[in-house]
């Protein structure tokens, strides 16, 4: 069905059985199958080629020379660039038809830029951005910036930078700084110099804002590579690198922020519901985790839906 309010150019071909929502615009020389489902307020620019089992959600922009297979899904407001590669046969051969599709999924807000490929079944997450000409192997975390071949994280959308803060001096106490990340700090820990060396320490009340009941060493990461990505219901956490460097992205849901960890005497609190992810790691990174309670599955949040869910019930 299309839509009356749906403007379709005269050398477009929109198949009967084809869903056109409100004031979308097809352009010419696109090509839409019988089956596919395409939202209100979208773009579809020209020589666009939409197959049967195709959603498509509303305000999506989809730019010129772009062919979208049976089994991908673009939610609210994607963006897909010009002549973005989108596949669906894992195995593909010549006269082959598989019974279904592994499906693709261009989360909400997405963007792919022009010229990337994205191989089949895959997840580009929410408000995630794929560079141009990336070729993405593997899921894309929510609101990460890939690039490359294949496509590596480089950073995160709308995470504000931390500077790092002045080492402090013997062992002079200062107060933690708050971020903006609700449950996130950052704190100094005392530093005593002498001929012998540096010596760098911690005690539950002055320094410790926990009694930790675990420990654990993250260590030899390859440098491209992410760690992390998720929140706990009730556990804390001390992160200390202390030797190399790494970056640390925080979240409550609605603030984002990167912090770099690159001295033994900088430490970052994370309390209950913060979204933690650990990326850029030096080649002789080694972070120390201190945590307030012994490993329990149960208490991890790994989904990023459920996490956004959780933190907004948290903040009513």
């Amino acid at each position: 069905m299309i839509s009356p309010d749906a403007y379709i150019h005269s050398q477009a071909i929109v198949e009967d059985g084809a869903t056109i929502g409100p004031r979308t615009q097809v352009w010419a020389f696109a090509h839409i199958l019988p089956g596919a489902v395409v939202g209100a307020d979208c773009n579809i620019c020209d020589h666009v080629f939409i197959e049967n089992q195709v959603v498509i959600g509303d305000r999506v922009t989809v730019k010129c020379g772009v062919q979208v297979w049976d089994g991908v899904t673009l939610e609210d407001d994607a963006f897909v660039g010009p002549n973005v590669t989108f596949t669906n046969d894992p195995f593909p051969r010549s006269g082959h038809k598989l019974a279904s599709y592994p499906p693709t999924v261009v989360r909400e807000g997405a963007s792919v830029g022009a010229n990337a490929t994205v191989l089949p079944g895959l997840v580009i997450g929410l408000k995630a951005m794929v560079g141009a000409g990336a070729v993405v192997t593997r899921n894309v975390p929510p609101k990460s910036i890939v690039m490359g071949n294949p496509a590596r994280i480089t950073g995160y959308v709308d995470a504000k930078r931390v500077g790092d803060a002045t080492p402090v001096a013997d062992n002079t106490r200062r107060a933690p700084t708050h971020l903006h990340v609700r449950g996130a700090e950052l704190i100094e820990l005392p530093e005593v110099v002498d001929l012998r060396g540096k010596l760098t320490f911690g005690e539950v009340g002055t320094g410790l804002p926990f009694l930790p009941k675990r420990y654990y060493f993250v260590h030899a990461v390859p440098g491209p590579e992410v760690r992390g990505e998720h929140a706990h219901r009730h556990l804390e956490q001390l992160l200390i690198c202390v030797h190399g460097a790494c970056s640390v992205i925080v979240g409550d849901g609605t603030q984002r922020e990167e912090v770099r960890l690159s001295r033994p005497t900088l430490a970052l609190h994370l309390t209950r519901m913060v979204w933690g992810i650990q990326y850029r790691f030096s080649a002789d990174a080694v972070l120390l985790v201190l945590a307030s309670e012994k490993y329990d599955a149960h208490d991890y949040i790994r989904d990023y839906d459920e996490f956004l869910r959780l933190a907004r019930s948290d903040a009513q």
